[in-house]
């Protein structure tokens, strides 16, 4: 008879860590932080956008998305560095960010390619601090996932209801890749991974446009606004990637049932939001 596994209970650090990472998936959304800083709703910047926007914004998505997957399969692999280096990309973002806020939607087919291969970068080096191998293929791919976290309402945001929705797609993609080794936006299996993560991005991208359209930010606020958006999904790739983690550990199941239960002590909470 086999013995079945030992399931080594989660350390102390590791209960933290776990703490931490579900602090900064569940952090309020992007669009509640932005309106606090424009100080009013985003409706009122959503009013002041051109009429099509949302195809616009749509289309922008989608071909950023397609770019970053392109750049994480050609390229992410092959750097070796090692600790993340959260404030240097925002800088980048935040320069980038300073023609969104002159030129607005015009600016964002350009902008918005620009903006996501920077953060693509963060998102993989901070993958790599938290000791995933960027050589594999599956990191890469849950790099380009980290765009399709916290984009949706707060049901249909849940972490773990959108890694199952996108779990299929993100398997299809990774068979296809593993054999073509390329990717190719008319593969179905390609199509279909861009459409279900551009789906998410696309919202948190609309809020940030949003933002951007109140006429009193201008440049600098352009800058800021893109700043907090870099900051957004820094938060989702260091929440990601540490339950991932922790995954590779002790599983999925196991990982997930103590996220979502009461494993995550209120002192865990404390001990997180200090760290």
């Amino acid at each position: 008879m086999d013995t079945p596994p030992i399931i080594s209970p989660l350390s102390q650090i590791e209960m933290r860590d776990l703490a931490r990472a579900k602090m900064l998936l569940e952090n309020p959304r992007l669009g509640i932080r932005l309106a606090n800083t424009i100080g009013s709703p985003l409706e009122k910047g959503f009013a002041l956008l051109p009429k099509g926007w949302n195809k616009v914004v749509n289309k922008a998505a989608r071909a950023a998305l397609l770019h970053a997957l392109n750049v994480a399969v050609a390229t992410l692999g092959k750097r070796r560095s090692g600790g993340s280096r959260e404030r240097f990309h925002k800088v980048l973002a935040g320069a980038s960010g300073g023609i969104g806020g002159v030129f607005g939607l015009a600016a964002l087919p350009i902008e918005l390619p620009v903006s996501t291969a920077i953060m693509l970068r963060s998102i993989a080096d901070i993958a790599r601090s938290e000791g995933h191998d960027l050589g594999r293929l599956e990191t890469r791919l849950a790099c380009v996932e980290v765009f399709a976290l916290g984009g949706k309402d707060e049901v249909q945001s849940s972490y773990w209801v959108t890694r199952a929705a996108l779990s299929q797609t993100m398997s299809e993609a990774a068979a296809f890749l593993a054999r073509k080794g390329a990717v190719r936006e008319s593969a179905p299996a390609i199509a279909r991974l861009v459409g279900a993560i551009a789906s998410r991005f696309g919202v948190v991208v609309s809020e940030e446009l949003a933002a951007k359209a109140v006429p009193i930010l201008g440049a600098a606020g352009g800058s800021m606004i893109n700043l907090m958006f870099i900051g957004h999904f820094q938060d989702m790739a260091r929440g990601h990637f540490i339950v991932k983690r922790l995954e590779a550990l002790h599983g999925q199941e196991r990982v997930r049932a103590i996220y979502e239960g009461c494993g995550i002590s209120e002192s865990s909470k404390a001990r997180a939001s200090s760290g």
